[in-house]
């Protein structure tokens, strides 16, 4: 960990003193600091400051999945990121970097990501979305946002219009399958491939048990 991965991580721990979301805690974010040195170290070229930083304040802002303003979210952080950079000194000529490799990370945003700490970025919290850990943060936002597992009916939407926010298992075509598929970096979509293979294998499970 570098020094500004740790002094970011502290600085993010007196933020979300007071928050309580499973899904976007310290954990998180260090899945996706580590997921991003991963990355890096296969990508190349990246700057590991920036990376650190970055990856610790992309959630700073985090609005609920069914808030009207959640596209705004990573700009928010990002924005958010900056000041609190500057108010620990760091590097005032790399403060554009940061805030775009946060403000482009977010699938709701649609920023293309133009930088390497950007694409290393958006690949690692998108990896955060799939496999083992994604399952369990989908099943959790669902039930925060009230929704059912499946549609006991037609759990794979073959006569309705998929709908995430009634039927967690409808997230997985809706969003998950697709980020799999759109990942940067080819780390990322090596990562990401198996990852999406684990979840293929757990809904045919799932559909097996419910008959």
């Amino acid at each position: 960990m570098t020094d500004w991965a740790g002094r970011a991580r502290a600085r993010m721990a007196e933020i979300w003193a007071d928050a309580a979301d499973g899904a976007h805690d310290l954990g998180h974010l260090d899945r996706v600091w580590k997921s991003c040195r991963r990355i890096a170290r296969e990508e190349g070229g990246a700057d590991a400051d920036v990376l650190a930083v970055a990856a610790y304040f992309h959630d700073a802002v985090n609005l609920p999945k069914d808030s009207p303003d959640r596209a705004l979210a990573s700009r928010l952080s990002a924005d958010l990121a900056v000041r609190e950079l500057t108010a620990m000194g760091f590097a005032a000529d790399r403060l554009a970097a940061v805030h775009h490799a946060i403000a482009a990370h977010s699938f709701s945003a649609g920023i293309a990501p133009e930088t390497v700490e950007a694409r290393i970025l958006q690949d690692a919290d998108r990896l955060e979305a799939l496999g083992a850990i994604g399952l369990a943060r989908m099943f959790l936002i669902a039930g925060q946002m009230g929704a059912a597992l499946f549609d006991a009916g037609d759990p794979l939407a073959m006569g309705r219009v998929l709908d995430d926010r009634r039927f967690a298992l409808d997230h997985l075509e809706v969003k998950l399958f697709p980020a799999a598929a759109a990942m940067q970096t080819a780390a990322g979509r090596a990562m990401a491939a198996e990852r999406a293979e684990w979840m293929e294998s757990f809904r045919t499970r799932l559909l097996t048990e419910i008959g």
